[in-house]
């Protein structure tokens, strides 16, 4: 799954940790996820899409 997450951090001025902090996962949970390692669960992506005010569309997308 692609995903937005680092474009959206780094527009927010947050550092990994700190939006790990505000997600309640750890720094290499955030990294795995922005690097397309690791799909989050679906709590997790409604928890992104609360922090960064958007739908869960706008941040993730399938693999084509």
């Amino acid at each position: 799954m692609n995903n937005r997450l680092k474009d959206l951090r780094t527009e927010h001025g947050w550092s990994q940790a700190d939006l790990a902090e505000q997600l309640g996962v750890s720094r290499q949970t955030v990294i795995a996820i922005e690097r397309g390692k690791y799909d989050p669960s679906l709590p997790l992506a409604f928890t992104i899409s609360r922090t960064f005010g958007m739908t869960i569309e706008e941040i993730f997308t399938p693999e084509n």
